[in-house]
């Protein structure tokens, strides 16, 4: 059977419109000979997710995202994908966006849940979940330090403006004159250790003999107080106070007349008769310097004793 040309160039272009067809939908990641099922999923960001991004349940790849579209006024996406695996599931489990490391891109995963009478159907609405990545994780928690850093700069540019207003022409003359004067305290203090050096240097042995002397103070010091410790402070005491008791004893015997020593302070006519014979033997005294042989009369030869005459100045 033979075709004609016409027949030809039909078959050879219907080839080319299926082709095309079969190309720009492989291109758009859809294989028009697989019996795929078709989901969809409504987020309010998909966070980067672009067609032909893998689709994975439990890490395993089972389809990849078909396209991306607005799905409302609101700005609302909704997300078309497909999964070429058997794998049964219920129509509630989450359809989550993960992801967007600093080479990968976002995913789609699928975290299967499992209801008795629920299962996923082809051309299912799936809910949509959006977990933040590590981009996101590490802007979040970048972003107070972000803050406190602008923060702490403010901060620190305040307190040198501060610093700049403060250290002026006059005061910046003043803190060169204040290191100045304690470099030259530094100095004269290194010239005192120096010679406190020599001083000490020069003067060990003294030093040593002194501090020897010192410590055999201590050591007598010590031993007296340990003759201290030993003395019965408290018969030392008793005897202190009788002491004391028969001094007070006496004293008021003799403030009351008692004993001789008493009589003589009190009795005035004792103290006149002391007087008195006192007296008397001043004058015998006198007496005898003034007549000395009326007392004391030697004689040789028997010569006759001068009789006694009595002197002018005699007590009757």
């Amino acid at each position: 059977m033979k075709f004609t040309r016409e027949v030809k160039t039909g078959i050879l272009a219907l080839c080319a419109i299926a082709l095309l067809i079969f190309g720009y939908s492989f291109l758009k990641g859809k294989n028009l000979l697989d019996n795929d099922r078709t989901f969809y999923a409504v987020y309010d960001n998909v966070e980067g997710l672009i067609p032909s991004s893998p689709v994975t349940i439990n890490g395993l790849v089972v389809g990849k995202v078909i396209s991306i579209n607005f799905a409302d006024t609101k700005g609302n996406l909704v997300v078309e994908f497909t999964i070429n695996n058997k794998f049964s599931f219920s129509k509630n489990s989450l359809a989550k966006v993960y992801g967007g490391g600093l080479i990968g891109g976002k995913s789609l995963a699928i975290e299967p849940t499992y209801q008795q009478g629920l299962e996923a159907k082809d051309q299912d609405t799936l809910p949509g979940k959006v977990e933040a990545g590590l981009l996101e994780l590490v802007n979040e928690k970048l972003t107070p330090l972000q803050e406190k850093l602008e923060s702490a700069i403010s901060d620190a540019d305040t307190l040198l403006t501060s610093v700049n207003g403060i250290l002026s022409v006059d005061n910046q003359n003043n803190l060169n004159s204040i290191f100045k004067d304690l470099s030259t305290t530094v100095k004269s203090f290194k010239r005192a250790s120096v010679t406190l050096d020599n001083v000490l240097s020069g003067n060990q042995n003294s030093l040593n003999r002194t501090l020897g002397n010192l410590d055999q103070m201590s050591g007598n010091l010590s031993k007296f107080s340990d003759s201290l410790s030993k003395i019965n402070v408290g018969k030392l005491a008793n005897d202190l106070d009788k002491v004391l008791v028969n001094f007070d004893k006496i004293s008021k015997d003799l403030e009351t007349g008692k004993g001789t020593a008493g009589k003589l302070l009190k009795d005035e006519k004792l103290y006149d008769n002391l007087q008195e014979t006192s007296k008397q033997l001043e004058l015998l005294l006198q007496d005898l310097r003034l007549n000395p042989t009326r007392y004391v009369n030697i004689s040789l030869f028997g010569k006759k004793n001068k009789p006694y005459e009595q002197p002018t100045d005699s007590i009757n």
